[in-house]
């Protein structure tokens, strides 16, 4: 059955032999286009680079997950988008600014670029941790320098390395994953 529709298909006259008598036309319309097409790409089109240089970095702790976009500009704090200076809690401020208070030099950086925080999920503590590790990972990325990223290291290796710990699920026969629930014996 196969050989027989390979002898039909053998058989069949090429589109070329079915060609009509204005085949040089065609051809030469053909041979024409790529010449078209040619010219469009002979001249190569110029790629210009960013003008600003903008740094998108994330960072989670238990099941908050904070994205930091840094882009230069007068050094302004904002965390969904609340001004950090106008946060409740100072030691919430405090801990969401540490990384600026370990190195100088991350501190010069900060000031040259607007940070804006979207945090989400988890409690308020697990949140303001994730919001300083991916502020802590934003300066890194956009200075690029080895210096900065050490210094944030030798002071807490988390602000630097998200935690991947999280919390075990509870199973049957207890209240919590491992505690069982209390026996009677009477």
């Amino acid at each position: 059955m196969a050989d027989a529709t390979m002898q039909e298909i053998k058989s069949q006259p090429s589109t070329a032999q079915q060609a009509p008598a204005s085949a040089p036309a065609a051809l030469a319309a053909s041979a024409a286009a790529p010449a078209a097409s040619q010219k469009k790409s002979a001249a190569p089109r110029k790629r210009t680079a960013p003008k600003s240089k903008s740094v998108v970095v994330k960072a989670k702790r238990k099941e908050s997950t904070a994205r930091a976009y840094l882009k230069p500009g007068k050094g302004m704090i904002r965390v969904n988008g609340q001004n950090i200076n106008s946060l409740e809690q100072d030691y919430i401020r405090k801990m969401i600014l540490e990384p600026f208070e370990v190195s100088s030099m991350a501190k010069d950086v900060a000031n040259k670029t607007d940070i804006k925080v979207n945090v989400k999920g988890g409690g308020i503590s697990s949140q303001m941790q994730a919001v300083r590790g991916a502020i802590a990972k934003g300066i890194v990325a956009l200075s690029n320098n080895e210096v900065i990223k050490q210094e944030l290291m030798n002071y807490d290796r988390s602000m630097l390395v998200d935690d991947t710990r999280r919390v075990e699920p509870k199973k049957f026969r207890g209240p919590k994953a491992r505690s069982r629930f209390q026996t009677s014996y009477r």
